[in-house]
């Protein structure tokens, strides 16, 4: 069913939009303009702030260099690497919510001039203590480099969290030098899984996918590169992934407590692994070009 929900696509500026799903209160919609899907009900910037606090117990678990997590997304920082080798191997590096700092230490012993950016302050001296990170606490837009002096700009699952995707790819193409380079990753909203899953989604009342209030967009290759091109860049490569089985489908243990999760999870996990090989994926890497 179609709705003007009042809420202009950030990327289009379109108004009509129809509905994809509702959970935890908010309202994921999709733009019928471009695609783009996003929350059309979303946390005001103070409450985004208090989710991404330390109050709110945010990283809190990362912080940890014994935990699981911290543990978990070491292995995704190596992947980060992985792929922004293949692009680049040296030059000035800027990563953008750069948690606790571990992609920005690989990348400095990888020889890489990193630096990184991270709003929430617990993180930040997490990495300044534990890896000795040139790490500042903002977004973005409170980077203190100058415009054209950035190499590397990466933002690794950070656009779907943010208020305006589209002025924060505007405020990376300022920052990268003519000729460098955007590496960004994000979930896929049309990979296999997602998709699949999502015709399930309203008869369950379960889909893990769009996970709100933290993901505040949901794009697909298509809706991102698009955006990537309004902001000025080329893209050059896109890469499919799966997401980790644990982070969509939870634990071991806690499926075993939740007969209608372990249903789900036995259901659609094989879709999430197989996703990728069909270049359907539901986590994507997307690498662009600042033109010369």
């Amino acid at each position: 069913m179609k709705r003007d929900h009042g809420v202009t696509c950030n990327s289009c500026g379109t108004f009509p939009n129809e509905t994809v799903f509702r959970a935890k209160g908010y309202e994921l919609v999709r733009c019928s303009g471009c695609g783009l899907a996003y929350i059309a009900n979303p946390p005001s910037i103070a409450e985004l702030r208090q989710l991404y606090s330390a109050a709110a117990s945010y990283h809190a678990e990362l912080c940890n260099p014994s935990s699981a997590a911290f543990a978990q997304q070491d292995q995704i920082a190596r992947r980060h690497l992985q792929v922004t080798q293949r692009s680049a191997s040296r030059g000035r590096l800027l990563d953008v919510g750069c948690s606790i700092g571990q992609f920005v230490a690989r990348a400095h012993d990888a020889g890489f001039a990193a630096s990184g950016l991270e709003m929430n302050e617990a993180s930040v001296e997490f990495a300044r203590a534990h890896y000795r990170a040139d790490v500042v606490c903002g977004t973005i837009h409170d980077a203190p480099q100058v415009a054209g002096s950035i190499d590397v700009l990466t933002m690794f699952d950070v656009i779907e969290h943010v208020p305006d995707p589209l002025g924060d790819l505007r405020k990376a193409s300022d920052l990268v030098a003519p000729g460098g380079l955007l590496v960004v990753s994000t979930p896929n909203i049309d990979g296999l899984f997602p998709r699949i899953s999502l015709r399930f989604a309203k008869t369950l009342d379960y889909w893990p996918h769009p996970e709100p209030p933290y993901h505040l967009y949901q794009f697909s290759v298509i809706t991102l590169a698009a955006m990537l091109q309004k902001a000025g860049f080329e893209l050059i490569e896109t890469r499919h992934y799966a997401i980790d089985l644990a982070y969509t489908f939870g634990q071991p243990t806690s499926l075993l407590r939740s007969p209608k999760r372990l249903f789900y999870a036995a259901l659609f996990a094989p879709l999430a692994v197989c996703g990728p090989l069909l270049g359907q994926g539901d986590w994507i890497y997307m690498t662009a070009r600042k033109p010369l």
